[in-house]
């Protein structure tokens, strides 16, 4: 099931951009705008800036929302932006830490691992909902499982089937892991049998509802919207616990983009996504887009605790 959105208006708009900046000499310098900013920066660029995200939503949704980052990129720079879709988590930190990717929209233990690996890479920005993130557990309503009123009450999820969503997403396993830990119940060895991993949040619902999984745990983000939206049969899965709150998402830029686009580019970057304030309509959809309200400074130090975490359960070395 795919969650309904509204069609952005820069997606059409940013392909266009990128099309017609191709054949205008892709990969090599560009004309100035004869203003001072990014564009006067722009005879020093090669290649486009290229974009991307973890894959942990709808394919189709996600390419539309980054398309959309794309073209807004492209007009507030001055420069050719490309969204570059990956196949799954581990994809896009390999290619980030290859050099392949510029900038990227990370979950928090994918970000931090992400910066372990690649020296330099800088965090830029964040969601006004990632200071306060939190995951959902939910579960099929013929498991017989109850709603619970704090951590501890998720030790009912023992013996049961239950699925994460990703292996490396913070909200739908690291996070997940960390609160059923904490109740005592450890997935590896007190569920009914090995957990599933759907691999995105959307499909984490759709087999909680379907049956083949008796419970799972997911982005609180994307169970509210599938709600709203109505494409959940509460009447066949309900929410059972939310988490408390923790750090998650964030744009992290590579340390490669000023040596390829030009000095100062990464802060020209970092100021075009707090520069994302919906004060038009177009930026209104695009953050909507994104489940937010704003975009806000971020830290590296803001995600200190998935660190420690993702090293305790042993999804960082």
């Amino acid at each position: 099931m795919r969650t309904p959105h509204r069609r952005l208006p820069w997606s059409v708009a940013g392909l266009g951009l990128a099309v017609a900046l191709t054949t205008s000499g892709c990969g090599g310098p560009t004309e100035s705008s004869g203003t001072d900013g990014p564009g006067a920066a722009e005879e020093q660029q090669a290649g486009p800036l290229r974009i991307s995200a973890i894959p942990d939503m709808d394919p189709s949704d996600l390419a539309e929302r980054e398309e959309a980052m794309a073209a807004y990129l492209a007009e507030e720079l001055g420069v050719e932006v490309e969204y570059v879709p990956v196949n799954d988590y581990a994809a896009s930190v390999s290619l980030f830490g290859t050099g392949d990717l510029d900038l990227v929209f990370y979950g928090g233990l994918t970000g931090v691992q992400a910066r372990l690996r690649t020296e330099g890479a800088e965090v830029l920005a964040q969601r006004d909902i990632d200071e306060r993130f939190r995951s959902v557990f939910i579960a099929h309503r013929d498991a017989g499982l109850a709603p619970v009123e704090d951590v501890a009450g998720l030790a009912e999820l023992a013996d049961t089937r239950f699925t994460f969503g990703s292996e490396s997403s913070t909200s739908g396993r690291l996070m997940p892991s960390y609160f059923l830990d904490q109740a005592g119940v450890d997935p590896a060895a007190d569920l009914d049998s090995e957990p599933g991993f759907s691999g995105s949040h959307d499909l984490t619902i759709d087999l909680v509802e379907s049956g083949s999984y008796e419970a799972g745990a997911l982005n609180e983000q994307v169970w509210r919207s599938r709600i709203e939206a109505g494409t959940v049969d509460t009447e066949a899965v309900q929410e059972i616990f939310t988490t408390p709150e923790y750090a998650d998402y964030h744009w992290i830029g590579s340390p490669g983009v000023d040596e390829r686009l030009g000095d100062g580019f990464t802060e020209d970057l970092r100021q075009a996504l707090m520069d994302l304030d919906g004060s038009d309509p177009e930026e209104v959809a695009l953050l909507e887009a994104y489940g937010a309200e704003a975009i806000i400074p971020a830290d590296t130090s803001d995600h200190d605790r998935i660190e420690e975490i993702g090293r305790t359960l042993g999804l960082i070395r």
